[in-house]
């Protein structure tokens, strides 16, 4: 016996041994979709390859818990601890403003070298000392803090040709759908960290399918149009666009032969919205529900040089909370200062070997 655990043990050290070259990270949050919106969980009638592909290729923990809401999700998120610790209870209100002594995943990756770049939906604070670029991220392309249409969003803005607010600079306007150009700034992103020879962490967070949506060709949803009704049909038809988006994504990790040697991982920020009524994966409840249709969500960890398990269900419980102190044994990362963790590293859990003398 002690033989065998000397033996597990020596693999487990063998397949963290890619960490040392401080893999990429890239986070992929979507906003408003449940786990029920992808059709590798089962939904019939929802298209999405990409993420059908990335499921088929990840560890997946089908149990993965986050906040019934967005802010109080992604403050836990990005700190490691629960959303009444670091002050944020609410989307609105001043009460989604992460405080600002708290440590976020940002400031983590970048005292380890790592360049950092957040695009998309942080809805954290948008004004100093809330903002992302005073979170620890480098580089930062973002629109309203909550959406399309709150109170600080450019007035113009219809998630087509929108105006965005770039490294703290308002009403930088871009043409095409905001999705596209988010994925399209990550992707940019990616290439500008691989030149300069520098390890990433992007935090890429689409904030579609929360309403109001707005298709860049309204058309595509036609052919859901055929099985469900038209409002759901158009949330339909977002998600498939970010889907595509994600295969854009992992190709250019692939162009660049940075693919074995990027962790990324795929959440969503709560339960299910408006899909919940075609398909919810049997769960009770929505978005802003304490049962698990409001906070049981899809997450997804692939790593293929990281020695994780692939295509593999993991059903034990976790949580938004224990991503970052995951990440930070994955990638061997040194704190500037000690945290409080609320959560807990499930590195073991994802690990081939390890798992097997889990499972021993």
């Amino acid at each position: 016996m002690k033989r065998i655990l000397t033996t597990y043990l020596l693999l487990c050290a063998h397949a963290l041994a890619a960490a040392a070259g401080k893999p990429n990270v890239v986070v992929v949050l979507v906003d408003d979709m449940g786990y029920g919106d992808i059709a590798a969980h089962g939904n019939p009638v929802i298209h999405t390859p990409q993420l059908d592909r990335l499921h088929a290729e990840s560890a997946r923990l089908t149990d993965f818990h986050v906040d019934p809401t967005c802010s109080p999700t992604r403050s836990a998120l990005m700190t490691g601890r629960y959303a009444h610790h670091v002050k944020v209870w609410h989307t609105i209100a001043g009460g989604n403003h992460l405080r600002a002594d708290e440590l976020t995943m940002a400031d983590a990756f970048r005292a380890n070298g790592y360049r950092t770049g957040m695009f998309g939906k942080w809805h954290l604070g948008s004004n100093l000392p809330y903002r992302p670029i005073d979170r620890g991220f480098d580089e930062w392309l973002g629109q309203g803090d909550g959406g399309t249409g709150t109170t600080d969003d450019h007035f113009l803005n219809d998630r087509v040709n929108d105006h965005f607010i770039h490294n703290g600079k308002r009403d930088k306007q871009i043409d095409g759908w905001a999705e596209d150009v988010f994925f399209n700034s990550a992707i940019d992103f990616i290439r500008s960290s691989k030149k300069v020879e520098k390890p990433f962490f992007i935090y890429l967070c689409s904030y579609t399918p929360h309403h109001p949506i707005t298709l860049p060709d309204p058309a595509s949803a036609d052919v859901y149009k055929k099985r469900v009704n038209g409002e759901t049909a158009v949330f339909f038809a977002a998600i498939e666009k970010i889907d595509a988006q994600i295969g854009r994504l992992r190709a250019t990790l692939t162009e660049e032969g940075l693919d074995r040697d990027t962790i990324l991982i795929f959440l969503t920020d709560n339960g299910g919205t408006g899909g919940v009524n075609v398909f919810n994966a049997g769960m009770r409840g929505k978005k802003g529900s304490n049962y698990d249709g409001g906070h049981r969500v899809p997450c997804f960890v692939h790593w293929p040089a990281g020695g994780l398990r692939q295509g593999e269900d993991i059903a034990s419980l976790n949580a938004h909370i224990d991503v970052l102190p995951t990440l930070v044994d994955l990638c061997g990362l040194k704190l500037p200062r000690e945290v409080n963790f609320d959560g807990r590293s499930f590195r073991a859990q994802l690990l081939v070997f390890c798992h097997s003398f889990i499972d021993v």
